[in-house]
């Protein structure tokens, strides 16, 4: 299922449109709250709905271990078993990675798993076939993401590794109407390691593209450079795809060279520690001045919990350990960041993306 932008609006490289999908599609850019186990963390499927929210990531590492991918299916796949009726995408394991430390050699990778300490062995094609056992609406291949700063060798190995494992990614995918296949690039911020990533993803002929393996310990301008290289070489009819970033001001810059969608977990992981995201910049909710406040935490917010609820009682709520104070933080980030991507649409269309990247940039570091 080749994924194809049909952009409305454009301002400078920043483009705004809307991307036909079975499910009906969705607008760009899009931000995708990250469910890991099949829901955001302190809160429902149900809550995210109705912030409406087009899209939830799930992570093919933890599901293939707990419940299984087989009893995913079984159940019906991802979104029924979750309760969730808009898009999924599932990433590949390709984090982990980056983040758990496993044996990688040419044939795949070779983890620990985290809920019992079993060896657990992954393939280009073992991946495929277990986030088709998922169901997700789009998977990603199994890649190489390198933590940085890292040796330009090492570099050029996790882009030639990639590359070989995209090859056999795809050979491996079944053509299906329903699920799309998404290739990596890699490179780190090399720019020409960036352009060669790029290029021979590319030539695969997938049915969208992600920059992979930023944002993982690198200053924003060497990011921004390496984003720039390898968008050069990305089709400009196809969704392009950040992965893993969620501030705001990177978010807003990617959007500007050309970025169409993100995920992070900085909402709801903030969120469920008492940290707001507000046109202000972050608020720790835990402040003891606070604590006899009968305003919102955030008036210029207009979500349901900003609506509702004073910042004295959310104030409480988190200090006493109340869980709900944790949901209504998640909830309220996630509900700006919707709201961040829908001021960004708006700008693209109106030609103001840039006034919109001063006031981001003198608010967001």
């Amino acid at each position: 299922m080749k994924l194809k932008l049909n952009v409305t609006a454009t301002d400078g490289a920043a483009r705004t449109g809307r991307v036909p999908t079975p499910k009906g599609g969705f607008a760009t850019p899009v931000f995708m709250p990250v469910g890991t186990r099949g829901t955001i963390r302190a809160a429902t499927t149900a809550q995210l709905a109705d912030l409406g929210a087009e899209f939830m990531l799930a992570n093919t590492y933890h599901l293939m271990l707990r419940p299984g991918a087989d009893t995913v299916a079984a159940l019906g796949g991802l979104g029924r078993f979750a309760g969730w009726g808009g898009h999924l995408l599932t990433d590949s394991g390709g984090f982990q990675v980056f983040s758990l430390s496993p044996k990688v050699d040419d044939e795949g990778v070779t983890f620990r798993s985290v809920y019992d300490g079993d060896t657990v062995r992954c393939t280009p094609e073992s991946i495929v076939a277990t986030q088709e056992l998922l169901g997700a609406d789009i998977q990603m291949v199994l890649d190489v993401c390198l933590p940085l700063p890292a040796e330009r060798s090492d570099l050029a190995r996790a882009v030639r590794r990639t590359a070989a494992w995209a090859e056999r990614a795809k050979a491996a995918h079944r053509r299906r109407d329903d699920q799309a296949l998404f290739g990596i690039g890699q490179g780190g911020t090399d720019a020409a390691l960036r352009r060669e990533s790029a290029q021979r993803t590319v030539a695969l002929d997938f049915d969208g593209y992600a920059i992979g393996g930023l944002s993982v310990g690198e200053e924003r301008g060497p990011m921004m450079g390496a984003l720039e290289a390898a968008i050069a070489e990305l089709p400009a009819d196809q969704p392009r795809y950040l992965m893993g970033v969620g501030d705001p001001r990177s978010m807003i810059e990617a959007v500007a060279r050309g970025v169409d969608m993100f995920d992070c977990v900085l909402p709801t992981r903030l969120g469920r520690h008492g940290t707001l995201l507000t046109d202000r910049g972050r608020v720790n909710a835990k402040r003891a001045e606070f604590s006899r406040s009968d305003r919102p935490i955030d008036p210029a917010c207009a979500c349901s919990v900003c609506a509702t609820y004073s910042a004295g009682y959310l104030r409480h709520l988190l200090v006493v350990g109340e869980p709900a104070g944790k949901t209504l933080c998640a909830l309220h980030n996630l509900a700006w960041m919707l709201a961040f991507v829908d001021r960004m649409r708006a700008a693209i269309a109106a030609g103001t993306l840039d006034a919109l990247r001063s006031e981001v940039a003198a608010v967001w570091a």
